[in-house]
């Protein structure tokens, strides 16, 4: 009998996604929010919209979302047994009448993929995708584009229309994206969906009355490493083991003094 996590992998590197993964049931989605809530209340939508980058570090609810044995289970399944913790940050498309948008230019996010942000090589880079709000095509859904992770880093430029969420504020050029074969990835709060840094993926600026907030978590096996490249200096002060062990130390463990992967 072919298991869970043989299919997960069989249909992760044919399609180079996975979606509609139960990860936190009513209880832990009902903390997170309300833990989300408060953030909302401290700092204001506009910067909890973008900016809540890696702040694992300081909030142990934070880490244990990253750390989750649900998420984890299915990052192993993907990546092998060593997993490390690249990177976090959560992402909110607030309706319209939440946060006026400058220029009347709402956010989106246009195709991409995020191995343009983060170069890497000797293994494959996996980005999470977990749902506070329910999510769906009017509030701005994510879209890939099955099987284009197979074709290597496209050529990006900068983006032609305002309110791209993208902090370098590039996109792919249309003529490389097959936009009819797109996928939407619809998700209910407590969902996640997964796909490879090389997938093409997108979406749409949300339209309803109804926040679209999701954690966005990026894991790497242990034996891949970072990419020198002098026009894009990188650093990675917030990475975490979080799964197995790590036997090439391409990278610095800086778990908070919070963090017990044990438990």
């Amino acid at each position: 009998m072919v298991t869970e996590a043989v299919q997960m992998k069989t249909f992760y590197t044919a399609n180079g996604f996975l979606s509609g993964i139960p990860v936190l049931a009513s209880r832990g989605l009902e903390a997170a929010r309300m833990s989300f809530k408060k953030l909302e209340e401290e700092f204001g939508k506009g910067h909890t919209q973008y900016s809540l980058h890696n702040i694992h570090q300081a909030y142990p609810w934070v880490m244990d979302l990253a750390a989750h044995p649900d998420i984890l289970k299915v990052i192993t399944a993907v990546l092998g047994p060593d997993i490390i913790l690249m990177e976090t940050r959560f992402i909110c498309k607030y309706p319209s009448c939440d946060i006026p948008h400058k220029d009347d230019a709402v956010p989106y996010v246009p195709w991409h993929q995020d191995i343009k942000y983060w170069g890497f090589e000797g293994g494959p880079v996996v980005s999470v995708w977990l749902a506070l709000d329910n999510v769906d095509t009017e509030n701005g859904v994510l879209q890939v584009i099955p099987g284009s992770h197979k074709r290597g880093i496209l050529e990006h430029q900068k983006a032609i229309n305002p309110g791209n969420m993208l902090t370098g504020n590039q996109e792919i050029s249309q003529h490389l994206v097959d936009a009819d074969n797109a996928v939407e990835c619809p998700l209910q709060a407590g969902q996640m969906s997964i796909h490879d840094v090389l997938t093409i993926h997108a979406s749409e600026p949300n339209i309803s009355h109804r926040r679209r907030c999701g954690f966005m978590i990026r894991y790497i096996p242990t034996r891949a490493y970072p990419v020198k490249d002098p026009a894009r200096p990188r650093s990675f002060p917030d990475t975490v083991l979080v799964a197995g062990t790590d036997e090439y130390k391409h990278f610095e463990d800086h778990p908070p003094s919070f963090f017990c992967k044990a438990c």
